[in-house]
C-alpha cells in the first residue's frame, strides 16, 4: 500500500511539473500587430503586470490587448514613449498565463514606431 501511494504522488507531482512547464515554455502562436498604441498601464492588485492596448481601426472598434513581462525592459520603456502613436507589435501568444505574468494570452516581445496608413497626405 506504502509503495502506491508512493507512486501515485511521484505521477501526480510530474504531472504538476510537466504542466507549469509547458505553460512556461510552449507558444501557441507569434505574429505582427499594428495599430494606435491608446493604452499602456502598470495595474493589478496582488500582482502588477504592463498591460495595454492598440486601436486597429478608425473607430476603435477592433482592440488589441497585450501584456509585457517585467523581464522585457526595453519594451516597456518604448510603448511608454510611443503612447498615442501608430506602433507595429511583434508578440508571442501563449496557450495560458500565469497572474503574475499577466491578463492577456498575447505577450509583446518587441515594438516599433511606425507611420499611421491613416494619416492624410
Amino acid at each position: 500500500m506504502k509503495k502506491i501511494l508512493i507512486i501515485l504522488g511521484l505521477v501526480l507531482l510530474l504531472s504538476i511539473v510537466s504542466y507549469f512547464t509547458f505553460i512556461y515554455y510552449a507558444t501557441y502562436s507569434e505574429g505582427i500587430q499594428s495599430g494606435q498604441l491608446i493604452k499602456f498601464s502598470h495595474k493589478g492588485m496582488a500582482y502588477k503586470t504592463w498591460e495595454g492596448e492598440i486601436s486597429q481601426g478608425m473607430s476603435g472598434a477592433q482592440i488589441f490587448a497585450f501584456s509585457v513581462l517585467d523581464k522585457d525592459k526595453q519594451v516597456i520603456s518604448d510603448l511608454k514613449d510611443l503612447e498615442g502613436q501608430y506602433v507595429r507589435l511583434t508578440y508571442i501568444e501563449r496557450y495560458k498565463t500565469f497572474p503574475w505574468w499577466g491578463e492577456s494570452k498575447y505577450f509583446v516581445i518587441a515594438v516599433k514606431e511606425k507611420e499611421s496608413p491613416f494619416k492624410s497626405h
